[in-house]
């Protein structure tokens, strides 16, 4: 069967820094302005009275007459009648930024995008009263708003605005902050698009292919274990998992190493699930719990795009990236309930449920890495239990941590980045419910799933500082919703990197 060909994909907007106001700006085609709120009405920001001489269009009375408040998002649109004299301006935006938080630029810059869509050029001011890493925030939310995948015969539906230039910045180091933006924008893209690439083109193999490709453009060494040394090596949870598709299992490991790094350059390692598609097994799932599951490798997909990006933030720690990747099948070698498989390393798990198959994969990986690899901490990264979206909603993932100070880093990283998660227990009430009466472990502990899926991952983590982040809660967007695009969320790089990208990423473990 002929391999499927995929369409050439739109790309990102492109970025640019300027200390001219936006009417200064030649050949934009849109200018945009920030809106504040104020009493007794809003407040427009930067270059919008200069605009409006320049225009002879009062933006002040339009945003009355649309009876805007300035609220994060707001978009109030004054078209141009007649582009002419020194500018080339054909919409003026004026765009809500609430109280001017990072949070509310990032979706500032969500809503600046969706309202340029199909445009060649924007200038805009909203940068200019961008509180510290407001800027990043306004580039990372315009860039992932303007996310689209196609595979249509005739193209794209609508393309992102070609060129964004940040108006009226000073020339005093912002273009360290949008560079690191490009970088974390730039991974969330690389990981949302992974994850909606179809299941009939991305397979184990092809998503290995995806991983040596972006591996070598960014510098990192790649290794893939192809069925062979799986089986030689006894990998025997995503041997399992693998073994009723026709398309075989990988294992792919990326590694990151710093510049001047020594023999005391401490290792951490990322784990991230990579399940091309999930069919649940024999423990088949309904219809529409397929819908989805081109990209129940998302886990494997935010390690991909985080390690690609790994020198762009300037990571200090060595990094080595495991995916195990699988297709979860139904076929006549499929593997069936009540089987016993042996991991990686020699522990052994009852397949009482085929449809909890991530964690098998991850077992195996997660074994290697504490037993090859000496890392300072393990973290791992999937969309693993349906019992995560019902405990924490759409927009938040949840996530466990046997030690406080690598608990801690996490958090931090997620409140920087915008990719919300939680912290979940570990109860170890539950232990009894991951022992199997004929093996090491059961995959398939029923009651309280998020927490006895993070209790089965546990015993394979060792005495190492582990994480486990379940973002099955937030790995689909069902619409549009201020960086995110409805579709796969590619969820993870920005947490990843904003942690891997600080000065002390290990700070506090021992």
């Amino acid at each position: 069967m002929a391999t499927p060909q995929l369409p050439t994909q739109v790309s990102p907007p492109e970025f640019a820094l300027s200390p001219a106001l936006p009417h200064q700006v030649g050949g934009a085609e849109v200018w945009a302005f920030p809106v504040l709120p104020g009493d007794p009405g809003p407040l427009l920001g930067p270059g919008a009275d200069a605009a409006s001489e320049v225009l002879g269009t009062d933006l002040l009375a339009a945003l009355e007459a649309a009876r805007a408040t300035g609220r994060t998002g707001e978009v109030t649109s004054v078209p141009v009648s007649a582009p002419g004299g020194d500018h080339d301006v054909s919409l003026v935006l004026l765009v809500g930024v609430g109280d001017g938080s990072v949070t509310d630029l990032r979706r500032a810059g969500a809503a600046l995008a969706r309202a340029t869509r199909d445009r060649a050029s924007v200038a805009t001011s909203l940068a200019t009263i961008a509180p510290e890493e407001g800027l990043g925030a306004l580039v990372v939310g315009a860039m992932l708003a303007s996310f689209a995948f196609h595979w249509r015969s005739t193209g794209p539906r609508d393309r992102p605005v070609a060129r964004i230039v940040l108006a009226g910045v000073p020339d005093d180091g912002a273009d360290g902050e949008l560079a690191r933006a490009i970088a974390l924008g730039g991974a969330g893209w690389r990981s949302r698009a992974l994850a909606t690439v179809p299941a009939n083109l991305k397979t184990p193999a092809w998503l290995a292919e995806q991983a040596v490709e972006v591996g070598e453009a960014a510098g990192l060494e790649v290794t893939v274990w192809d069925e062979e040394r799986l089986v030689a090596e006894g990998f025997g949870g995503i041997l399992a998992v693998g073994g009723g598709s026709v398309h075989p299992p990988r294992l792919i490991r990326m590694d990151y190493t710093p510049r001047g790094a020594s023999r005391r350059t401490p290792t951490v390692v990322l784990v991230g699930k990579g399940i091309t598609f999930d069919s649940g097994g024999l423990d088949i799932k309904p219809s529409e719990g397929m819908l989805t599951m081109k990209r129940d490798m998302s886990g494997g997909g935010a390690v991909i795009a985080t390690m690609a990006a790994l020198r762009d933030v300037d990571c200090p720690v060595r990094v080595v990236g495991l995916v195990p990747a699988a297709e979860n099948a139904i076929s006549g070698s499929a593997m069936r309930p009540g089987d016993v498989i042996t991991h990686f390393g020699g522990r052994t798990s009852e397949v009482n449920n085929t449809d909890a198959e991530g964690r098998l994969v991850l077992a195996d990986a997660m074994a290697y890495a504490v037993a090859e690899l000496d890392p300072s901490v393990l973290l791992d990264i999937a969309t693993l239990t349906g019992a995560m979206k019902v405990s924490l909603g759409q927009w938040t993932g949840g996530y466990f941590a046997n030690h406080d100070a690598l608990a801690a880093l996490v958090d931090a990283a997620s409140a920087a980045s915008g990719e919300n998660v939680w912290r979940m227990p570990l109860v170890a009430d539950y232990e009894e419910r991951v022992s199997s009466k004929i093996a090491d472990g059961d995959n398939a502990a029923g009651g309280a799933g998020a927490i006895t899926a993070a209790l089965f991952l546990q015993h394979f983590a060792g005495d190492v500082p582990w994480a486990h982040i379940d973002f099955a809660s937030a790995a689909e967007s069902p619409t549009d919703r201020h960086e995110w695009t409805a579709g796969p969320s590619g969820f993870g790089p920005r947490l990843l990197l904003t942690w891997l990208g600080s000065d002390d990423p290990l700070a506090g473990i021992g």
